[in-house]
């Protein structure tokens, strides 16, 4: 076989499905997701009913996965947290792929004093960690989810606007833009119904891999205890809360909480990984 033959066929194979651990990751995704909307509906116990006279005990009758060490339902307190860490995660996603998308697109199409202002005020923020941003947010405006979403969604731009800006320069270059604007298309009948949707593939792609780092994120920053306050359900409270009973050897709080971090981060950014090959393969 030909390394052309083989390459077609490597192709072909990569375009024909997700394989096994695609579909796997899309399965983990939907669970959470599920879990997410319904998981405060369907818990099995109140997540913040305490009963220290059950802490850190493990499975004992309906409680499957026992209790904290505040004697709180585990199981209920993982389904209840899904919500709120996976909607900060978005929040933190949505913004930082709006504003990237917005930036990337404007300074790609008009180029000059516009383009060099951006990269300017950008190169300024790639000096400033998320996490640091996120401590002078809940300094200034207190702790919380929003001040920590806010600060992580500001820190992500910089990263997505450049991935964006190279994919909208060789768009802004193509011929058919050319000719549109020779026909009277405005600049913004151009970006929003044929530049922006010619790269939304990569724009969803990058959506999901911010949603990775933004769940890894904000997990540290509730661990600090800036970001989601406990007794609040969320899952990098919960790592934050099991600390305790680490130590006293029961980890299970901390530890099923990072498993779901773990799970769900790895099938998304898989899922992010596979979507930027294909936009990849397909402007090629």
């Amino acid at each position: 076989m030909s390394v052309l033959t083989l390459d077609i066929v490597t192709r072909r194979r990569r375009r024909s499905g997700l394989g096994v651990l695609g579909w796997t990751s899309l399965a983990v995704v939907a669970v959470a997701v599920l879990l997410a909307i319904v998981g405060p509906v369907l818990r099995p116990f109140d997540p913040n009913l305490a009963d220290l006279s059950f802490a850190n005990v493990g499975a004992y009758g309906s409680h499957v996965l026992g209790f904290d060490g505040q004697g709180r339902d585990l199981l209920s307190r993982l389904m209840a947290g899904a919500r709120t860490t996976l909607t900060g995660a978005a929040f933190v996603a949505l913004v930082a792929i709006v504003a990237g998308s917005l930036i990337a697109v404007v300074t790609a199409w008009f180029g000059g004093v516009v383009d060099a202002f951006a990269a300017a005020v950008l190169d300024v923020l790639f000096a400033f960690p998320g996490i640091l941003l996120a401590v002078v947010a809940a300094a200034i405006l207190g702790p919380g989810l929003l001040s920590a979403g806010l600060a992580l969604a500001v820190a992500y731009i910089p990263y997505v606007t450049r991935v964006l800006r190279g994919a909208a320069l060789k768009e802004r270059a193509m011929t058919y833009v050319a000719a549109l604007e020779v026909q009277g298309f405005s600049a913004w009948r151009l970006c929003l119904r044929h530049l922006l949707p010619n790269i939304s593939a990569l724009i969803i792609a990058q959506g999901t891999i911010m949603f990775g780092f933004a769940m890894v994120d904000l997990a540290a920053i509730s661990f600090l205890g800036l970001g989601v306050q406990s007794p609040q359900a969320d899952w990098g409270v919960m790592i934050s809360d099991g600390k305790s009973g680490l130590l006293q050897g029961y980890p299970l709080e901390s530890l099923s909480a990072a498993v779901c971090i773990v799970a769900v981060v790895s099938a998304v950014t898989f899922l992010g990984e596979r979507l930027e090959a294909r936009a990849k393969e397909s402007r090629r």
